[in-house]
Formats: C-alpha cells, sequence, structure tokens
C-alpha cells in the first residue's frame, strides 16, 4: 500500500474510535428493523423505520455541518457519542416498563416512542460522518486523500460486517435489550478513548463568514459557484430516491427467503465487499478522473439491481449484493475526494452536510411511499393478480416476487438517469473544474488560521489550499 503521509497516527486513532462508534451505531439500526419485522411482520413498519431515518438526516445535516465547521472537529465527535448515550439510556427505559404484548401491534404508540428515540440517537452519530472527512483534508496531505478515503470506506465495511452479526444474533437469542447494554457500553469507551486523542487544527472561527450559526445560503452560493457539483447533488439526490427501496424493502425481501439469523451472518459475509473495496482504493488510489469513475460505478450498481433479483433464490441476491457492496466505496470515495478537493476547508463541514441533507431529502418519500404500494399493490400484483398471471410463469409468484419486480423496475431507471448523466453538461464542467483545481494546488501550503496550542507530543496538522470560493456575489452556473 502506497504510504499516506501526513499526521497518520492521529489519522489512525481517529478511524479506530470510529470503527467503535459505528459499529454499535449500526448495530442498534439493524437489530431495531430485524426485531421490528419480527414482532410485527409488517412490511409497512420496516419502511416506516427507514423513513424515519431518512428524514431525520436530510433535516439534520446542514445543521450538523455548521456545528462541525464552526467547533472543533473531535469535541464535536464526543458530543455526537454523548447524545447518542443518552438516547439508548431513554429507550432502555421505556423498553423495561412497556409490556412485551405492546410491542407486537405495528400501531403501539410505545413501540414508535421507543423506535423514535433509538433512531435519533443513531442519527446524532452523523456528526462524525461529517467531521471525519473534514478531518482527511486537515491531516492528510492531497495527493493521498483518496487512498485515506479508502480507509474510511474500509472502515464501514468493517462495521457492517460486525454489526450484521451481532445484531442477528442479539435479536435471535435476547430481543433489544442487549443490544442497549452493548451500546452504551462501547459509546461510553469511544468518548474516553476519543478524549485521548488531540487534532492541531485551524482554530474555529465562528464569525469569519459573517455567520454563527446555519447558514444555508451562503453554502448554497459556495455550491453553485463550483460548475458541476449542484448538479452531482442532485444526481445522487436521484439515486438515493431510487436507493430508498433498498431501507424499506431488502430487509423484508431477504428474510422472506432465510431466517433471521442466515440473513445476519450472510450480511456479515457480504460486508467484505466493503472491505475489500475499500482496501483496494487504498492501494490503488482512484485515479485522476473521480468525477467519471463516480458515474460509471453507479451504472453498475444499477445493473446489479436490475439482476440479481430475476430469480427467487438467495443465490443470486448474495452474489449481486457482494458486487454491490465491493464498489459503494468508489462511489463514496470519488465523492468524498472531489468535494476535499474543490470545496475549501472553512466551508467542507457545512457542504459535506449539505450535500447529505439534499441526498438523502428524496429517500423519505420513497421508503415512506414504496412500503405501502409494495404491501397492497406489487404483493398482490404477483401473487394473485394479473403480473402472477402474465409473468408469473418464468419470474416468479408470491409475495417475494412482488418485491422482486419493484427491484427490477428501480434498477431499470438507475441506469436511464445514469447514461444520461454520462452524456451532460454538468459531469464535463465539474471534470474540467477538478482537473483544474488539481493542477492549482498540487501541493498543501501551511495553514494562515490562528492554531490553538497542541497537547504535547501532538503533531500540527497542515491546512491545504483550495479554490478560491467568493461567498458573495456568486453566480449560479446552470
Amino acid at each position: 500500500m502506497s504510504a499516506i503521509r501526513g499526521d497518520r497516527r492521529v489519522f489512525y486513532q481517529l478511524l479506530v474510535n470510529t470503527l467503535l462508534v459505528s459499529v454499535i451505531n449500526f448495530t442498534v439500526w439493524f437489530a431495531v428493523t430485524f426485531w421490528v419485522y419480527l414482532e410485527t411482520r409488517s412490511v409497512f413498519a420496516t419502511g416506516v423505520i427507514s423513513g424515519i431515518f431518512l428524514v431525520l438526516t436530510a433535516l439534520t445535516g446542514i445543521w450538523f455541518g455548521s456545528l462541525v465547521d464552526h467547533h472543533r472537529r473531535t469535541v464535536m465527535m464526543q458530543v455526537s457519542a454523548g447524545a447518542s448515550v443518552l438516547l439508548y439510556l431513554a429507550a432502555l427505559g421505556v423498553w423495561l416498563v412497556t409490556p412485551a404484548e405492546a410491542f407486537k401491534n405495528p400501531a403501539s404508540a410505545r413501540l414508535w416512542v421507543f423506535v423514535v428515540l433509538l433512531m435519533c440517537g443513531v442519527i446524532a452519530g452523523n456528526i462524525r460522518t461529517i467531521a471525519l472527512p473534514t478531518l482527511v483534508t486537515i491531516l492528510i496531505e492531497e495527493g493521498d486523500r483518496d487512498r485515506a478515503n479508502g480507509l474510511v470506506g474500509t472502515v464501514s465495511g468493517v462495521s457492517m460486517l460486525t454489526t450484521s452479526v451481532i445484531s442477528g444474533l442479539l435479536v435471535a437469542f435476547d430481543g433489544m435489550r442487549s443490544v442497549l447494554v452493548l451500546a452504551l457500553v462501547v459509546l461510553g469507551l469511544s468518548i474516553v478513548h476519543l478524549a485521548t486523542v488531540t487534532v492541531r487544527e485551524p482554530a474555529p472561527d465562528p464569525t469569519a463568514d459573517g455567520h454563527r450559526r446555519v447558514d444555508l445560503r451562503g453554502t448554497v452560493r459556495v455550491v453553485n459557484g463550483i460548475p458541476g457539483l449542484m448538479a452531482l447533488v442532485f444526481f445522487s439526490a436521484f439515486n438515493n430516491l431510487l436507493g430508498g427501496v433498498f431501507m424499506a424493502l431488502m430487509d423484508a425481501y431477504g428474510l422472506s427467503l432465510v431466517s433471521v439469523q442466515t440473513w445476519g451472518v450472510l450480511w456479515g459475509v457480504l460486508s467484505t465487499g466493503f472491505i475489500v473495496g475499500g482496501l483496494l482504493i487504498a492501494r490503488t488510489g482512484l485515479g485522476s478522473a473521480p468525477v467519471r469513475l463516480l458515474l460509471l460505478v453507479n451504472l453498475v450498481l444499477w445493473v446489479v439491481v436490475l439482476l440479481f433479483p430475476l430469480s427467487a433464490s438467495i443465490i443470486p441476491l448474495a452474489a449481486g449484493m457482494y458486487v454491490y457492496m465491493l464498489l459503494v466505496p468508489y462511489a463514496e470515495a470519488a465523492e468524498q475526494t472531489i468535494l476535499q478537493r474543490v470545496v475549501p476547508l472553512e466551508r467542507q463541514g457545512r457542504v459535506f452536510g449539505f450535500a447529505q441533507s439534499v441526498e438523502q431529502a428524496a429517500s423519505p418519500l420513497t421508503a415512506f411511499l414504496i412500503s405501502p404500494i409494495a404491501q397492497f399493490v406489487f404483493i398482490p400484483f404477483m401473487t394473485d393478480g394479473a403480473g402472477a398471471r402474465t409473468i408469473g410463469t418464468w419470474f416468479g409468484t408470491g409475495p417475494d416476487r412482488g418485491l422482486a419486480l419493484v427491484f427490477v423496475l428501480t434498477g431499470a431507471l438507475g441506469i436511464i438517469a445514469t447514461a444520461v448523466a454520462l452524456g451532460s453538461r454538468p459531469y464535463r464542467r465539474l471534470s474540467d473544474r477538478y482537473a483544474a483545481s488539481a493542477a492549482e494546488s498540487t501541493e498543501p501550503a501551511e495553514s494562515t488560521e490562528p492554531v490553538d496550542d497542541a497537547a504535547p507530543g501532538t503533531v500540527a496538522a497542515t491546512t491545504p489550499t483550495a479554490p478560491t470560493i467568493p461567498s458573495e456575489g456568486v453566480t449560479p452556473n446552470r
């Protein structure tokens, strides 16, 4: 692997801490989804859980980005973990005082109070997902950031591998109680560990750009000031619109084919694709054209989505999802690398948060709509309706084939959208801007921002230069 220069020691410590927190937050999310489906047997309920997650992600991204830009990033990571601890404690209290029978009714108010508390705890972890790529900008030199982003993807893969196994087994044998106890212990350890890690970063100056809090208007100006960047954000939003289908239906589809224990272990195996993909990026990088790579990877991903549901078997599902997992780190690392290069550091938190909010804003619509549509339209259509009579002889019939048909249609739409994006003007403009930015700033420069005194033995991080984006008077590029 090519050496990642910069302050590697601090970067790796942050990766380890992120691994701990990601594992536990993913465990809570996976576990509550599995558990609610097993308790209620309601596809609609699992879709609502996905919708809650996506709505909260969309609503909080810009705010979280402002917090990251206006405070020390490691402090915000601790605040993130602390908020999750408080919310999980409240959820444990609800669990302890609620009769087990109340959780079996999908219309139970106590069930949804419990679910919302858990999902808010998971969402609090998104502060960390915004802060980490900005810390890559601070700690890692520009030429190695794509490889560092690959390692971040590897951590996500390790998180999903351990998470799916842990959550499946815990839910199968002890419901949600052990999940919550484990979450509180691990998050407490992560807060203690993070207190020992010091990053010398430019001191945050909330008034430097004239805004102390959320600055949506200024952030939009920055994004509009970079040719093609807004189009990239909206392309990702459209992908997430279709991706909401996965959020709402994948667990129900998988659990219709195998047991919860098998499904959890299978996701653990599939998650090795994330690890392999991230390690490949860390070794080889993304090349000189990450914008083109991002779109080509999306094209392959949607082809996979189109193909795997054609057979009613866990084998094509597993094979397709492994390819999907292998390539997703390339898409995520490419988008992060693009933003890290073309957006100034002092705005990166807000731009990452803005991108997160916009990209996720479309998904709740899909997640909330597709579950009842699947339940009341596609499942009957492929069980004893016109679909079963017309294509059922080769496609298969039954509830699982109704869900499979939704995946096939989603893949077809994704392929069309990506092909259009590859031939578009915004794609060419963003590619040109990335190439020009690379030529302008091939080496990092020392920051002129004030830096607070660091703890003994701490390495000072450099702040790389970025193309200057005026905060006022930028004419939007269309």
